[in-house]
């Protein structure tokens, strides 16, 4: 069963990252920031985006570890960050917004083309195919969900922290920016008291709902 589940979330999970990143590096360099092209990060290949301990040892350690205790299974983790030189692009403060959202926006277009897979598979006989590829295609919705919704929370450096400073104004934003290396620390703590899931959960159900109703799953 566990082989199972890992062929079914890996498809979704390699690609809700690596997009997300690489649409950041993307931007940034159409804003004029060559720094993650430079770095070899605009690339669809998992491996350079991966991050040994926050996409692979933290995340599983967490699964197993939840699935062991009863739950349904946390995941939570990260991947590496796309570097981005902010004072590169040509109107740092207000370019920061487009750079920052691209992520999200990426992980918000990855879920409609999962669900409009889902709703195509919905269409078709049932089969054992059709059966794995639409549980993948769920796997694909709600894990694009997750990252969108959480990297839009207003904490630096999640990507909604970013949006939040280059929207303030510059004296607002420059303190709001100081609270970035402890921005980690911040989502623990949400994480570990279960606020993380009160304010994400709800938010992930009526994102997953809507894009439902609208293909008509």
């Amino acid at each position: 069963m566990f082989s199972v589940n890992i062929l079914i979330w890996a498809l979704p999970v390699l690609l809700a990252i690596t997009v997300h990143e690489a649409a950041h590096g993307y931007v940034a360099r159409a804003f004029g920031d060559p720094t993650a092209e430079q770095a070899g990060r605009i690339t669809l290949n998992p491996l350079r985006h991966i991050d040994p301990v926050g996409t692979i040892a933290v995340p599983l350690s967490l699964y197993l570890l939840s699935s062991m205790m009863g739950g349904n299974g946390i995941l939570f983790g990260w991947a590496k960050p796309v570097p981005v030189n902010f004072n590169r692009l040509r109107h740092p403060k207000a370019d920061m917004l487009w750079v920052a959202a691209a992520g999200p926006l990426s992980n918000l277009a990855m879920a409609v083309g999962w669900a409009c897979l889902h709703s195509l598979l919905g269409a078709r006989a049932p089969d054992d195919y059709a059966y794995g590829a639409s549980l993948m295609a769920m796997v694909g919705i709600s894990i694009n969900g997750v990252l969108m919704l959480l990297n839009l929370l207003p904490v630096p450096p999640l990507d909604g922290g970013r949006i939040a400073v280059s929207l303030l104004p510059d004296r607002l934003a420059w303190k709001y920016a100081r609270i970035e290396p402890f921005g980690f620390l911040i989502l623990l703590a949400l994480l570990l008291t279960g606020l993380l899931g009160v304010v994400l959960g709800p938010l992930l159900d009526g994102f997953t709902a809507l894009l439902m109703m609208f293909f008509g799953n």
